[in-house]
């Protein structure tokens, strides 16, 4: 039987281990890492290197870590403000900031050299940009002016390109596309988190959109004129020839069900619709991004 001595030894590191998933927002993460193989797969040449997958998924894992990690020890004191984020390790007091620099700063340098040794300069320089834009430059900015989510949507629309850089060591046509359906698909979900935590965001004194007093038709409208937009742009791969128009039909359909949450905001202006419109777009473009990659490889 373990001493009591060991059982509290295993169950501090369960707990250290848990802070350190909650400092790299582990479950965001999994999305990130999650469109950058989609945007390696599209890449696809007649043979799919597996290795170089498991490589790619690790180093956009520590590379997005890394920001989220840069992220909270930037926000901390705001960080104490906040229902949903009061409980992270940093703000907390579970962690200090020396630690939580140190995770952040060694996951940072570990993805951008698997990029670099394992793929390519543009795709480590590429990696680069979207963890300091995401930790340097949209971090602050979220406390000066409502033009953080565009500089934030750059960063987040990073991880397919990076996926087809890493498989071509080419920024073609093909990888702005991928940019511009990640980039545009992020202002209807980010307005969908913004319109549910705004009395908290402007509590912690962020300058995010909406406001509490900006929920209404007006931000709904928004909403729909991007979706409308993200709905043409996705049908970009078909005409570039990455795709088949079997895609674009299902990517038509997939983006009604979209806007559909968008013009249901419209409609009742609450909250309950704002969390179907973030679910949506939870599940909107992981769908279409399959759709993509099954139709480029498997079907085209």
């Amino acid at each position: 039987m373990l001493s009591t001595t060991q059982t509290t030894t295993s169950s501090n590191l369960i707990l250290k281990l848990n802070d350190y998933a909650i400092l790299t927002k582990y479950r965001l993460n999994l999305t990130v890492v999650f469109s950058s193989v989609l945007g390696y797969l599209m890449a696809y040449n007649g043979q799919i290197e597996w290795v170089k997958i498991l490589l790619l998924s690790l180093a956009g894992f520590l590379i997005t870590g890394a920001a989220n990690g840069f992220n909270q020890v930037l926000e901390k004191d705001y960080d104490k403000l906040m229902k949903r984020t009061a409980n992270r390790p940093i703000a907390a007091g579970r962690m200090t900031t020396t630690e939580g620099v140190l995770i952040a700063g060694l996951c940072g340098i570990a993805g951008l050299l698997i990029l670099w040794y394992w793929f390519n300069d543009l795709a480590a320089l590429i990696g680069a940009i979207s963890m300091l834009s995401y930790a340097f430059v949209y971090t602050p900015l979220k406390r000066i002016s409502p033009i953080a989510i565009l500089v934030g949507a750059i960063p987040g629309a990073l991880p397919p390109t990076i996926g087809w850089v890493a498989a071509t060591s080419v920024l073609s046509y093909e990888a702005y596309v991928l940019f511009a359906i990640q980039f545009l698909w992020q202002f209807p979900h980010f307005w969908a988190i913004g319109w549910l935590g705004a009395e908290e965001y402007a509590k912690a004194g962020f300058k995010l959109v909406p406001t509490p007093e900006e929920r209404n038709q007006r931000t709904a409208i928004h909403v729909i004129s991007y979706i409308l937009i993200l709905m043409v742009v996705s049908l970009f791969p078909t005409l570039i020839g990455q795709t088949s128009y079997l895609y674009a039909v299902f990517a038509l359909l997939l983006g009604l069900f979209f806007l559909g949450a968008g013009i249901h905001l419209f409609q009742k202006c609450d909250n309950a619709a704002a969390l179907k419109l973030m679910f949506a777009s939870i599940i909107y473009l992981p769908l279409l991004q399959i759709l993509m990659v099954v139709d480029h490889v498997w079907i085209k």
